[in-house]
């Protein structure tokens, strides 16, 4: 039926009237129900098990090493990828397998950044990929865990071990993905994988400290 322009106006007044009458008598109009949220946890006992995929955008390395003995020089990696495989009932089967692109090493200046990628360091041309592959992992407290594996760098494979700790895992508020949060610290010897350039000028020693986010595969 087709409404006259009195009956529209005095429809639109009768809508406007309950808001309005609500507010002279001091009652707020009812709100709609929050959705509810799940905060992510710091129990790793809770973490979704399965097969997960490191976020390029939330994956990085830091490196440090002594220089010449008078300062400690720092530098990042960026181009990490990794995959893995949790499981929070029986952590020692969990998986990890890391790759390094080597062009991403980075010692914030160009000059440093070239000399890096040549043979005297990692002779990126030859060996532009780095290769971390877990085969152990021990938890050594409920939130830490020491993963020791085989790591393939300028084609020279060792063992090494890096020390683990959980941070939380839940839904990220930015993508909604569900999220697991790890950073890391290791000490390798570059010497070990046939970068002896300048030593023992600059150190032998590497520090690493490792930061990922972990997207559950749908």
């Amino acid at each position: 039926m087709r409404q006259t322009a009195p009956t529209l106006a005095l429809s639109l007044l009768l809508l406007a009237a309950g808001p309005l009458a609500a507010a002279e008598s001091g009652t707020p109009p009812a709100a709609a129900p929050a959705a509810p949220s799940i905060a992510p946890s710091t129990d790793p006992t809770q973490v979704r098990p399965g097969a997960y995929r490191l976020d390029p955008a939330h994956g990085k390395i830091t490196w440090s090493v002594s220089h010449l003995g008078f300062s400690t020089y720092y530098g990042g990696i960026t181009d990490v990828a990794g995959t893995a495989q949790i499981d929070p009932k029986d952590p020692a089967k969990s998986r990890l397998t890391v790759t390094i692109g080597i062009d991403s090493v980075n010692g914030l200046n160009d000059q440093l950044n070239q000399h890096l990628k040549s043979p005297d360091f990692f002779d990126a041309a030859r060996f532009p990929k780095a290769i971390f592959t877990a085969t152990a992992v021990e938890p050594t407290s409920p939130t830490t865990a020491r993963v020791t594996g085989d790591l393939t760098l300028k084609g020279v494979t060792k063992p090494v071990a890096f020390d683990a700790n959980f941070n939380q895992a839940g839904i990220s508020p930015v993508d909604k993905q569900y999220t697991v949060g790890f950073d890391g610290r290791a000490v390798i010897k570059r010497s070990d994988f046939g970068i002896s350039a300048f030593l023992p000028l600059l150190g032998d020693e590497v520090s690493l400290r490792l930061e990922g986010e972990f997207k559950a595969v749908e």
